[in-house]
């Protein structure tokens, strides 16, 4: 048998094997789908599954809610400018609507967070979990900023759906009259 043979049998069982997961119970289109999930923990102790379905990013047991996603460093201006305006939202819509920071710093004590949240006025979940890189990553991959992209960034979703993104210190507005346009939905 040659190389190129032995390749092409290689290939197709590597293909043919990465199409099914028998443990899952999925078939059909439904196992062609990327699935992961990602564990949050915010400073309150509560922990929130975000999952990851094709495109859609929904939050377990907040599928009804809009979510957005606020991916931040506690030494970005930016982010520490839309701190308020976040918490703002949250408080005005928090029936409707779920903010969740996601610390891309590594290795900082909840204390050192704790901090942050008390001096800028960022009272909404905030995650400061392993997970958080690798979600940020791969929310940012999923909207095509990129790996390399600007903070703060903020996606918001509703029902998984993608909605709308911001780069940077936003107007409070901006985002809320997103908020109000799906809600309408």
């Amino acid at each position: 048998m040659s190389l190129k043979h032995i390749a092409i049998a290689i290939s197709t069982i590597l293909l043919l094997g990465g199409c099914s997961d028998s443990s899952s119970g999925n078939s059909g289109a439904d196992s062609l789908v990327s699935t992961n999930a990602y564990e949050l923990k915010d400073l309150q102790d509560i922990s929130y599954k975000v999952v990851k379905a094709g495109n859609a990013f929904t939050v377990e047991g907040l599928e009804e809610k809009v979510i957005l996603f606020d991916i931040f460093a506690t030494w970005c201006p930016p982010c520490r400018a839309s701190a308020p305006n976040l918490a703002s939202l949250q408080e005005n819509y928090k029936e409707q609507i779920k903010i969740i920071g996601i610390l891309v710093e590594d290795d900082k004590p909840n204390s050192y967070v704790q901090e942050f949240v008390d001096k800028y006025g960022a009272d909404y979940s905030i995650s400061n979990s392993q997970d958080n890189r690798a979600l940020s990553r791969t929310i940012a991959n999923s909207i095509d900023v990129g790996q390399g992209f600007p903070i703060p960034l903020m996606v918001m979703y509703y029902k998984g759906k993608y909605i709308n993104h911001y780069i940077g210190a936003v107007p409070e507005e901006m985002i809320e009259s997103d908020i109000k346009r799906v809600l309408k939905q």
